[in-house]
Formats: C-alpha cells, structure tokens, sequence
C-alpha cells in the first residue's frame, strides 16, 4: 500500500507574505522546507506527498515546483493562477512541462465576495482546466459550500476536491447545516474530499478524539471511500497537534474499515485524483 499524504504545505517564512499566521499560531512562524517534513512522513510510512498553495503567486510555483524536482517524496504540486485573467489558458499550458504540476487552487475562503467561484471571469478560467487534466482544490469555508455546490456542478466532469471539509466549526460542535450542505455537494460524483485540517478547527489546546467523529461519519457517509482522501495540513497542524497526534485520529476511525477501502484513503485516492 502506497500512503500519501495529499495536503501540506512548504514555506520560507515572512511576516507580509504570511500575515495570516497570527500571535496564536507563533509556532509555525518559521521556515518549512522538504527536509523538514521528510523524516517524518518516513517515521510514519508514507512514500510521498502533494505540495500546496500557500501564497498566491506564480513565483509560488516554481517555489514549490523547485522543491518537487530536487526532493522525489514530493509526488505532485497544486499551484496556483490568474483564473479571471486574460492569457489564464496560456498560464495553464505553460505549466504542462511541469509533470509535478497536478492541479491548481484559489483562497476562496479569504474572499470578501462570498460567491467569488460563481464570477463569470473566474469560470472562464476553471473552464480550461480539464483540456490540461488539471485538478482543482476548493478552499472555503462553511458559509460557501452552498456556492461551491453550484460551482461543481457546473463542471460535472472537471475533478474537485474540498479542502479540509470545507472547516467545520469542530470547536462549537457546530454540524447540522454544514452536514446538509457537505451531503448535498457530494451528490456531485466529481467532487472529493480531504480528510485535512480537522485539528485546527477544533479547541487546539483541548480536543479529544471523540469531537471528530461525527464531522468523519457526515463525510464518509456522503463521499464513500472512493472518494475521501488523507491530509495532513502540516506544518498548520502544528497548531493543534504534532503530526503523530493529528494522524492517530483518521487511524483510529478507518481501522473500522475494510482494507481495501483503507488502501483508497490512505494513498489510492489521492493516487488517482492527482495522477500522482
């Protein structure tokens, strides 16, 4: 069995760059590089790993594209471009000499208009995306899976994936409208999810176990196995829990799992969403 990490992320840290790294995240106000995370996906057996977007830049790109070619564990990249420019098609032809370029992603969940997907010109350019085989991560949060539905569907044969589903409020124990609107989207069969990020939504100090299994239920039930894929989110997790920590809790729930189903989450999916 291949196990892949499907989401972390790298960085040369900087104050203005990553401002969004508050006072209470101190701990990952600091450089995140390959060698960094290297021994560690070792430590807990996993071959490789997808690389994503933290700055929205090309000059992100080949940051990370950098980063790919000269560390082998790091199996695939998700970029990002311009998707409301003019030359985006140009863009995203560029990068096919890039075989580590797997697919692209925007920071929809910073975006003032709520909606931001359903612009004309940011459609246009998501539009382009399966003439190149590209995949997309949706980033939101809660209060946009509805716009993220419409979004998919307008794409039924471009694949989508939610980033860390799509941050429910774990902390409050806030489910009910996300597990309705995290059901409806999946009705959409090009939309994946990663299991990601989980920690981070909850109280970071103390969580338990037990917070994250109904939002784990909600997404395994609506997804199914084929799609639900393993992420990390490191360093960010690094908030909330060592990676040891934050990966003992979708080890835990998909023990229960047959192995089969075990080998598509921990690596199959991921494999295939990403043509790692």
């Amino acid at each position: 069995m291949q196990r892949i990490d499907s989401h972390q992320h790298f960085w040369n840290y900087d104050p203005v760059a990553h401002a969004w790294i508050n006072d209470d995240m101190e701990i990952i106000r600091q450089d995140f590089l390959p060698h960094d995370l290297e021994p560690i996906l070792h430590e807990y057996g996993f071959s490789g790993c997808v690389s994503v977007q933290a700055d929205q830049t090309e000059t992100e790109n080949h940051f990370l594209l950098e980063q790919a070619i000269n560390n082998s564990f790091i199996k695939g990249i998700v970029g990002w471009v311009d998707f409301k420019a003019e030359n985006v098609e140009e863009r995203l032809d560029y990068y096919k000499q890039f075989d580590k370029m797997k697919g692209f992603r925007h920071i929809l969940q910073g975006e003032a208009d709520r909606a931001y997907m359903l612009n004309d010109d940011f459609k246009r350019g998501i539009g382009k995306l399966k003439q190149f085989g590209y995949t997309y991560d949706i980033l939101i949060f809660t209060d946009q899976i509805a716009y993220a539905n419409e979004f998919a569907a307008a794409f039924p044969d471009q694949p989508f994936v939610i980033d860390h589903l799509a941050k429910p409020k774990i902390k409050d124990h806030d489910i009910d409208q996300w597990a309705k609107d995290i059901r409806a989207i999946a009705q959409n069969q090009n939309v994946s999810c990663k299991l990601s990020g989980m920690v981070t939504e909850a109280d970071w100090q103390n969580w338990k176990y037990e917070d994250f299994t109904p939002y784990m239920d909600v997404v395994f039930e609506a997804f199914g196995a084929d799609r639900v894929m393993y992420g990390s989110d490191w360093p960010v997790c690094r908030v909330a829990a060592t990676y040891g920590e934050m990966l003992a809790i979708p080890e835990a729930y998909v023990a229960k799992l047959s192995t089969d189903e075990q080998h598509k989450f921990w690596g199959g999916n991921a494999v295939k969403f990403y043509n790692l």
